[in-house]
């Protein structure tokens, strides 16, 4: 199964991130590896600079820190996996998965959470140890504490220091999840928010052991909000209250939590806003299901680099925060439509992220190899099989691109799947899409025939 696929994996840290103490002032070091071959690749200089608010930034980190060391469905040892970072002048975002992949947290500190300007464009990989995770609790609000992303330049750095390795067994599935997870970002609409203090109340209102494979719904109750067993209009879905629980200790320095959801694919986004950053989780459908399965970026893949705005849309990339639909579409002289295309595809491929406060991409690369990991799609590769093998054959075909309707035969194990491609939804006779409806992204025979279809046109 997809699940069960690993890369084998090396961080090269050259030093271990840690809370050094000197005088009055603390540093929190964080070490970088960006996968890349030049040694100033492999450890590149980011930012140093005050914590306005450190025992903030400490919270935020350490809750990303569990995110990541935690798996909520059917608890195992933990892979040791490290997040990312991504760096540009207004903000550092850090970014991780669950080991179960069932749930994306973000951590966004804006450029005001720090004295310093953010120098360093770009992203890595950052070393959350064990011993730095446990200095971080011991932040205070009262504490002077430096932040420094990177070793080059920085004054705690001492060069004789041997590299730090970590050979670990990467999950596929938590590199997909990055690739999957815009496509839900960008769909999600506002649906409640509340003051810290009510988000509290609730948070701890939810039963404890909070791992039940039924869905509950979450509602408005007065000022705050509250758990309930029955739909009702507005709702939004949750199933295992622990993965929202885990955001409770941040709300204590917190402004307001909000909400965001979906209803067509039940996903929801939890942000917690404070004065100078944001942290956000992004939880699947079910606990059992990870977003690395949902396969919701299939279609862009198999498409390629169908839309000739894809490579104009790319070259505008330079480590943006935000960037502006309107200023790229005027730049290159294409329709808001098609840099908005154009972007998802490229999130598909681990270059662009999606911001849910801001509604908008941000640039930043996967220090991955993503080009392995999108060859480790079976139901892509399954699709480009049947049409190498000529089992594909389209009957009908009419209109281009979003008016795009067709009928196709796809020839299965014993029998002939009839596949219609229509605007308003794909269809198929196979057992997947009787299963799942189209909920975790297109069957292989739908692939297929869009494929055929994208080079015919070619």
């Amino acid at each position: 199964m997809t699940a069960a696929l690993r890369l084998d994996y090396t961080y090269r840290y050259a030093y271990p991130s840690e809370l050094t103490k000197g005088g009055l002032e603390q540093g929190l070091r964080l070490a970088t590896f960006s996968g890349a071959e030049t040694e100033s690749a492999r450890h590149p200089f980011f930012f140093d600079g005050l914590m306005n608010q450190p025992h903030v930034v400490a919270s935020m980190l350490l809750t990303l820190a569990k995110v990541v060391s935690t798996r909520f469905w059917m608890p195992l040892n933990p892979a040791l996996l490290d997040p990312v970072v991504t760096s540009s002048e207004e903000l550092l975002r850090f970014e991780g998965f669950s080991s179960c992949c069932g749930v994306y947290a973000r951590a966004d500190l804006e450029a005001s959470t720090f004295e310093s300007d953010i120098q360093g464009r770009g992203t890595t990989n950052v070393d959350f140890n064990a011993t730095m995770r446990g200095a971080l609790a011991q932040v205070r609000q009262s504490d002077t504490v430096r932040l420094a992303v990177g070793a080059e330049g920085v004054h705690l750095m001492r060069s004789n220091q041997a590299v730090v390795e970590k050979k670990v067994k990467l999950p596929v599935r938590w590199i997909k999840g990055f690739t999957e997870v815009q496509a839900y970002l960008a769909t999600l609409k506002p649906r409640f928010t509340i003051p810290a203090a009510e988000a509290v109340r609730f948070l701890r209102s939810l039963p404890r052991g909070g791992s039940s494979k039924h869905a509950s719904w979450v509602t408005e109750l007065g000022r705050g909000l509250r758990l309930s067993q029955r739909e009702t209009k507005g709702a939004v879905r949750i199933t295992g209250t622990d993965r929202i629980r885990i955001l409770e200790p941040m709300l204590l320095h917190a402004k307001e939590l909000r909400v965001w959801a979906d209803d067509t694919s039940a996903v929801s986004a939890w942000e917690v806003v404070f004065t100078t950053g944001r942290f956000s989780i992004l939880i699947s459908p079910e606990l059992s299901r990870g977003f690395s399965g949902e396969g919701q970026v299939l279609e862009r893949l198999a498409d390629g680099n169908a839309t000739e705005a894809v490579p104009q849309v790319r070259a505008a990339l330079r480590w943006q925060a935000r960037i502006d639909v309107a200023d790229v579409s005027v730049e290159f002289g294409l329709k808001n439509e098609e840099v908005e295309s154009a972007l998802a595809l490229l999130g598909s491929r681990g270059l662009v992220g999606f911001d849910l406060s801001r509604r908008a991409y941000f640039h930043r690369e996967l220090p991955f190899d993503m080009a392995k990991v999108e060859s480790l799609h079976p139901r892509l590769l399954d699709a480009r099989k049947l049409v190498d093998n000529k089992l594909v054959r389209i009957v009908k075909q009419s209109g281009v691109a979003d008016e795009l309707r067709a009928e196709a035969y796809v020839q299965g194990t014993d029998v002939e799947h009839r596949v219609r491609l229509q605007p308003e939804g794909d269809t198929c006779t196979c057992p997947w899409y009787g299963k799942h409806q189209g909920d975790r992204g297109p069957c292989k025979h739908v692939l297929a025939t869009r494929i055929l279809i994208e080079a015919s046109d070619a």
